[in-house]
């Protein structure tokens, strides 16, 4: 799901269902040999057909009551099972000033996860039952579904829709839960400092550590953010729906003037990215189609949604054809999209901006506004900034880097990893290593590579470069692209010329649920 491609989406569905059984049954009959002659569809056409109907629904039917009895017995299972003990602090022991955590010994590894996002979720849904001690570390005891976070906000979808308890997905594994956050980490004794405001802090040991804490909004140094939203969390999404409705109210009373009117109904997204062009749509799909039904047009004609982008073009992290594609649609829909802005100041009734000419003259403007969302990237938050201040190995500014298997560059023992978006790739410049990769798939008889040579050679280096594995395998696809003499063959400079080709499609990833 992205912005663009929701906007209209309730009508493309509301235009799908008018098109019924009957409509349906009168467009297949119509193809008969009936048709083709200009008669009337014989008899039997309408008995084939209700026949084919009758089949259909009752095999959907069956396999749905066959999937919902299957998954919910295998639910029904875990919930009744007896949910892990309890943690306990073991006796005596103190660890720099602070308790510890026993564990009990089981003889399998101690694997501790920090966080209940996509990340951590995607973790433990993928381990078998047994194989780890697990304990799932968050300060939020649910795991939401971020992509319908922008529709909860205006009610296409309930909040109870968009939530999981994380206890009932951790008891699949026959895993432990922890409401508190982590503050610390040694990582030479392999403890983990967990803190739960007012209750202390204790140390958990862990012999694998999983790090899916997300990320946290970036500032750029814009004051008065404390008058703008976010949309992180499910008490997010609450504020924004009470704060929309509260400004729709505020300008049916008498006594607002025009003017106020109007601010209070200018909607500012400050971000162009997924988050921000999701929730510009879903805002411009409510008050297009919902809101008319209890606001007169006087009303709905005042209102403004501003998309407020400090690059080019919206939706910059992917390609150029979508983003494109979101600006016409916006522009489509009235939605006002300023590009090469970006935000200096925030205050209660107004927006201060700048934007920069292509001769590079700055503007400054002021927009009276009613509501503003602060969605404009990530930053690291105070664990993960910790984390990375310890590792010489560790310069990215706003991620924890790591490898192609999301272990912590900068630990040895690769004892930590990291995933979602408080973490970052880093890809493999493949071109660095051209000798040996070279050398390695060849036959030593020769000196350039076959076609059943580099389709093994791709499976090799696939294993070994998960990230890269795509586009390696779209090069086994245009091999003989890349063989310019067509002698069936790739020499060195070919095969050069191949991971130049996979080292430019390495690019860091959108941090998206999807990805």
């Amino acid at each position: 799901m992205f912005g663009a491609a929701r906007i209209g989406g309730r009508r493309w569905l509301a235009g799908r269902r008018q098109l019924g059984w009957g409509q349906l049954g009168r467009q297949q009959l119509s193809t008969g040999s009936g048709a083709a002659t200009g008669s009337a569809t014989p008899k039997g056409s309408y008995w084939r057909f209700a026949r084919r109907l009758t089949a259909w629904t009752v095999g959907s039917a069956a396999v749905a009551a066959a999937a919902y009895t299957v998954g919910r017995d295998e639910i029904e299972a875990f919930d009744k099972e007896e949910p892990a003990d309890e943690l306990r602090l073991a006796a005596d022991r103190t660890y720099r000033g602070y308790p510890v955590v026993e564990t009990p010994a089981t003889g399998r590894e101690r694997l501790v996860i920090l966080g209940s996002g996509w990340g951590a979720v995607s973790v433990l849904k993928t381990l078998d039952r047994g194989a780890y001690d697990v304990t799932v570390v968050s300060p939020d005891n649910y795991f939401i579904f971020t992509p319908l976070l922008p529709s909860a906000t205006v009610g296409t979808v309930e909040f109870r829709s968009v939530l999981e308890g994380i206890r009932r997905i951790t008891k699949r594994v026959g895993g432990a839960y922890v409401e508190a956050t982590a503050v610390d980490v040694d990582l030479e004794a392999k403890y983990v400092l967990v803190e739960h405001g007012g209750a202390g802090r204790v140390w958990l040991p862990y012999d694998r550590l999983v790090v899916g804490v997300g990320a946290q909004s970036i500032t750029h140094g814009t004051t008065g953010l404390e008058y703008c939203h976010k949309l992180k969390t499910i008490l997010d999404a609450r504020s924004i729906r009470q704060h929309i409705m509260a400004n729709f109210e505020r300008v049916m009373l008498p006594t607002t003037p025009d003017a106020e009117k109007r601010r209070l109904l200018t909607f500012v997204v400050c971000g162009g990215g997924p988050t921000g062009c999701e929730f510009a749509a879903e805002l411009h799909d409510f008050l297009a189609e919902d809101l008319r039904h209890y606001f007169p047009q006087s009303v709905r004609d005042m209102v403004q949604v501003v998309i407020i982008q400090s690059r080019d073009h919206i939706l910059n992290m992917m390609d150029s054809v979508i983003g494109e594609f979101a600006e016409r649609e916006f522009a489509r829909r009235s939605i006002d999209v300023i590009t090469n802005a970006r935000v200096q100041g925030v205050t209660e009734t107004a927006l201060r901006y700048t934007t920069r000419a292509a001769d590079g003259t700055v503007t400054e403007h002021e927009l009276p506004q009613g509501f503003v969302l602060w969605s404009t990237g990530v930053a690291l938050r105070p664990f993960t900034q910790l984390l990375c201040d310890r590792l010489p190995a560790q310069n990215n500014r706003r991620a924890i880097t790591v490898d192609a298997h999301l272990r912590v560059k900068g630990i040895a023992d690769g004892s930590v990893y990291a995933l979602g978006d408080c973490a970052t790739v880093e890809f493999p410049q493949l071109l660095e290593h051209i000798g040996e990769l070279f050398d390695s798939a060849h036959s030593a008889s020769t000196t350039e590579i076959s076609r059943a040579e580099f389709s093994a050679f791709v499976r090799r280096a696939a294993a070994q470069y998960p990230s890269a594995a795509s586009h390696l395998q779209s090069l086994e696809h245009n091999f003989d692209h890349f063989d310019t003499n067509a002698n069936g063959t790739i020499d060195r400079g070919e095969f050069r010329n191949m991971l130049e080709f996979v080292d430019r499609k390495l690019t860091a990833l959108p941090a998206l649920a999807q990805v």
